[in-house]
């Protein structure tokens, strides 16, 4: 009995097959639903939230946990789809040695940021916390956004500016919600600039490094340096050149897109998913 190699790798799992023919609009369902479960288990932590004024316990209870959560649910799709090892290993196609400017816009305000924080007025509470509660982010938005949404937009075929664009987009899209817990419309709009452009410089962090594992960390060290140092910055000169590390990584994510280009092309086997032919 003759098995096609499609049959051979994934049976008949319809669900599999669906995500295997990629494209941008399953690429906003999955962000989408991954929203919308987020959002619900979030709920299952505000009593926690509403009863403690403890500053660490609003951390771990209001941010920590659920997007804690949400990253287990990010693993079990991965698992449910056999994505796991694609998203986890070698990139299918090659970084440029200018993409490591991304690199070092991110990394040298992070650390700007760190060493302006006055630790002392924070408590180890709170930085352990955030520390923690950088890691969860870190992992969930990446994996959502650098892992399942580029790999869903390769395998439906789109250049790689495409895919830099998308992946920006919708990580935007992420925080475009905050409006609706009270932040004004005007921090919105500036936050999803700044996490579009972000988005950006973690896309060719994945490129330049070749892995997922590197956006993760650099992601994992952004959000716990921006919360703790306007909270908590430490007074001299420095603090307002930590300061300036938004605005850099905007104009930075803006410029550096104009200069992605490559496209990954769609194996017509799926035996081996998301592994295709790189084109410069």
């Amino acid at each position: 009995m003759h098995t096609d190699a499609t049959e051979s790798s994934h049976g008949t799992n319809g669900w599999r097959r669906f995500w295997e023919r990629g494209g941008w609009w399953r690429a906003l369902l999955l962000v989408v639903a991954y929203y919308a479960l987020y959002q619900l288990g979030s709920f299952a932590f505000l009593p926690l939230v509403t009863s403690t004024d403890d500053p660490a316990a609003l951390i771990w209870f209001g941010t920590a946990l659920p997007i804690a959560l949400g990253g287990v649910l990010l693993v079990l799709f991965a698992w449910s789809v056999g994505w796991l090892r694609e998203l986890f290993g070698p990139q299918p196609i090659r970084g440029r040695g200018w993409m490591w400017i991304a690199v070092a816009v991110v990394l040298v305000f992070n650390v700007l940021r760190f060493a302006t924080i006055d630790y002392g007025a924070t408590g180890a509470g709170v930085v352990v916390a955030w520390v923690v509660a950088g890691l969860f982010v870190g992992f969930a938005e990446e994996v959502l956004t650098r892992g399942f949404v580029v790999n869903l937009m390769r395998k439906g075929g789109y250049r790689e500016i495409v895919v830099a664009l998308v992946s920006a987009l919708l990580f935007a899209l992420l925080h475009s919600g905050n409006v609706l817990s009270g932040q004004s419309p005007l921090a919105t709009g500036f936050q999803l600039v700044y996490t579009f452009a972000f988005g950006i410089l973690m896309y060719l962090s994945l490129r330049v490094t070749g892995n997922l594992i590197w956006p993760i960390l650099l992601h994992a060290t952004t959000d716990p340096s921006i919360f703790l140092q306007s909270a908590y910055p430490a007074d001299g000169a420095l603090t307002a050149v930590a300061a300036q590390g938004n605005i850099a990584v905007v104009i930075a994510g803006i410029v550096l897109l104009f200069f992605i280009r490559g496209k990954v092309e769609p194996t017509a086997s799926v035996v081996e998913p998301g592994i295709g032919t790189k084109v410069a």
